[in-house]
């Protein structure tokens, strides 16, 4: 569909029943990392130092400890339906989706872990509003990492079939130590450390 444009602001006006995943592809001039959230488009505020730290580090770590066949990929668009398509900060996926290097989003069903690295404008969505999307789209691991006092916090969350909702399984602090979806022990201590200047 083409975009009508508010030619006193230049943003995209919606048509009657908000956009559609297919229309984060199409609509020009987007910020980065705009995202569809209930037919509505989300746009995400300049990163924290935090954020980007947290997003390198889990990025960077799960790529050398991921399972053969999966893949981890940072910043990029999943589909959960018509009216939905988040972005979560990372996420470990079936590596048999990855089929074009042109590729804009995976499917959902396709997705094994989604990371949140939460900023203080996307609490809500990322404490309310992803988790219950993320689980009804059947994706069965969901981590949220917060900053408190200086320090990341992950919060590690499992879906559990028979309701098909999140349970906590963990909270950790200075290492993040779990067995599913694959072995993974983090030294979360780093994320916030100073970094040291080489001599």
């Amino acid at each position: 569909m083409g975009a009508l444009m508010n030619p006193e602001h230049s943003w995209p006006i919606p048509p009657p029943g908000g956009w559609t995943a297919d229309d984060l592809d199409t609509l020009p001039n987007l910020p980065p990392h705009t995202e569809l959230i209930d037919g509505s488009l989300i746009f995400v505020s300049p990163q924290t130092l935090f954020h980007s730290r947290a997003v390198d580090f889990f990025t960077w770590q799960l790529q050398s400890m991921v399972a053969p066949g999966l893949e981890v990929v940072r910043e990029f668009t999943i589909d959960i339906d018509r009216r939905n398509r988040p972005e979560p900060d990372v996420i470990v996926c079936r590596d048999d989706v990855l089929t074009d290097l042109t590729q804009t989003r995976f499917p959902a069903e396709a997705v094994l872990l989604a990371i949140e690295v939460v900023s203080p404008e996307s609490v809500d969505r990322d404490r309310e509003t992803k988790p219950l999307k993320y689980a009804r789209a059947g994706i069965p691991h969901y981590w949220r990492v917060e900053n408190k006092d200086g320090r990341a916090v992950v919060y590690v969350f499992e879906r559990e079939p028979a309701g098909g909702g999140y349970v906590a399984t963990g909270i950790f602090h200075d290492r993040l130590k779990v067995s599913v979806p694959f072995p993974v022990d983090l030294d979360l201590t780093t994320i916030t450390a100073k970094r040291q200047r080489p001599a």
